[in-house]
């Protein structure tokens, strides 16, 4: 299983989104599979990937929580229990993660 956080700059949605998915793969047994960060430089390389905003969370190149949103060099919400947030849930990550067990 292959699982990478994509990201821009300075994002401070990042350090959560990468802690989170640490914990959700730990809590799965998951915990020899690494969170490999890509930081995602231009609008370019944000067309050319499955970027859906930062953070985005793909494992084996699919995105966990896909979206239809423009692929540009911009934020992304996630919709959790508590409102809106700019990652997911430790939760919403091991359901998500669970589906690709």
């Amino acid at each position: 299983m292959r699982v990478q956080l994509l990201h821009i700059d300075d994002c401070p949605n990042t350090s959560d989104a990468e802690a989170r998915t640490r914990s959700a793969l730990d809590a799965l047994g998951l915990t020899d599979v690494r969170v490999e960060l890509v930081t995602i430089r231009s609008e370019a390389e944000a067309e050319s990937t499955r970027f859906g905003g930062s953070p985005t969370i793909l494992v084996d190149g699919n995105d966990l929580f896909p979206t239809t949103s423009v692929r540009s060099l911009a934020c992304r919400v996630y919709v959790t229990e508590r409102g809106f947030a700019g990652s997911p849930t430790q939760a919403q990550l091991e359901v998500a993660l669970g589906r690709h067990l």
